[in-house]
């Protein structure tokens, strides 16, 4: 465990609880925040109040979080003790609308926090509790109370956010991406001179090229070779010294785990605002793959899942599917098997990571008992993943 990590993310979290993420998008396609979702995995769980408090409170500690709390008892506890730090607590309409909780919901706005309501009341709220949501939550189409902005919230894929927005949300919660998206061999798509830049690095260096030519390669744009060496000093990866030049990073990382900084760099420098979501997606699917694969026993295939997960989303970004992709970018075998044959080591993990970004209780069962992993061992490793990703960012 990094020295730079909370230690309330030191051990499993919340092992009743299904633990899912996904982005808020504004209508710039830039990130406004993240929403938690916990989910009862049995209608009897008990939760520690302060156990989770304390996950929040490491995971988001500049706010922008929303947490969507489901099952009355899990929420409650919540709107009685929220997190220290400002956040959105999503509330479904008829706890609103529920006298037992009015005092509760109405002093969130006392203390910081704003509601995000879901769904429409049928009779109006009373004052108090009304004037903590400037926000709700509603199907694409429907429309907002006057004085209320319009959350989207469980939409999937490119079209579904647009469409979204052009119906007059302010937010959308939900991913750009579609697993269901492939796209086509035939196309033509021209790659920006900033990314292959970096594919040429990440290939001269998977040939062992000396430190001139690769210094060569990356003088080519600055602002590459400045973002890289941001990334290598970032606190989400510790590294004992700090990095003041290519040359050095290679002499202290070595070419092997150098690939997987030119791989984050990669999926992180589009210049283009709608690929704003699928970078967000991808460094947290790298990050997460990277904390499952702990117990694994060589560096290099922690590495190895790093890549394949930060990887795992270039097709939507370079709109070319795997297969023609990883000829010009070079990839470890195991995962190249995930992403072009779906098979291999790494694709039950990457699986997973699908699940809990699906927020899918059935899927996250299915694939946590697959891989022998506990709930709370999972929740673990997505608080960690959240945390190193706001240190990176």
């Amino acid at each position: 465990m990094s020295d730079n990590i909370p230690a309330a993310l030191d051990h499993a979290l919340l092992p009743g609880i299904a633990l899912g993420y996904s982005p808020v998008i504004d209508r710039q396609r830039a990130i406004a925040g993240t929403r938690l979702t916990l989910v009862p995995l049995r209608p009897d769980v008990k939760v520690d109040h302060a156990q989770l408090l304390a996950a929040l409170s490491a995971t988001f500690p500049k706010g922008g979080a929303v947490i969507s709390a489901q099952g009355e008892a899990l929420l409650a506890a919540l709107l009685a003790q929220p997190p220290v730090e400002p956040s959105r607590i999503e509330v479904p309409a008829f706890i609103a609308a529920d006298p037992t909780h009015a005092e509760a919901i109405a002093a969130l706005k006392g203390a910081g926090h704003r509601g995000l309501l879901k769904g429409q009341p049928n009779e109006p709220l009373p004052a108090a509790v009304a004037a903590v949501f400037k926000q709700i939550v509603l199907e694409p189409g429907q429309t907002a109370p006057a004085g209320v902005e319009l959350v989207c919230a469980g939409i999937r894929g490119a079209d579904a956010v647009d469409a979204a927005f052009k119906a007059g949300a302010h937010q959308v919660i939900g991913w750009t991406m579609d697993d269901a998206y492939e796209p086509t061999s035939g196309s033509k798509t021209e790659i920006a001179a900033d990314l292959q830049v970096i594919m040429e690095l990440m290939a001269r260096v998977d040939e062992g090229e000396d430190v001139e030519r690769l210094e060569q390669t990356l003088k080519r744009d600055p602002s590459l070779a400045f973002k890289l060496l941001r990334y290598m000093n970032s606190a989400a990866f510790g590294l004992p010294v700090e990095v003041s030049s290519f040359r050095h990073a290679i002499m202290l990382l070595g070419y092997a785990r150098l690939k997987r900084w030119l791989a984050l760099l990669l999926t992180t420098a589009s210049k283009d605002h709608s690929m704003r979501p699928i970078m967000y997606g991808a460094v947290r699917r790298g990050l997460l793959m990277e904390e499952l694969a702990q117990g694994m026993d060589e560096r290099e295939q922690r590495d190895e899942m790093f890549i394949c997960g930060l990887f795992s989303l270039l097709d939507h970004m370079l709109k070319q599917p795997f297969d023609k992709l990883l000829q010009s970018i070079p990839v470890p075998e195991r995962v190249r098997q995930a992403l072009v044959d779906g098979t291999g080591p790494f694709l039950p993990y990457l699986q997973l990571v699908r699940a809990i970004e699906a927020e899918s209780v059935f899927d996250y069962r299915e694939c946590a008992d697959a891989l022998m992993l506990s709930a709370g061992e999972i929740n673990a490793c997505v608080m960690r993943a959240l945390s190193k990703a706001t240190q990176l960012e």
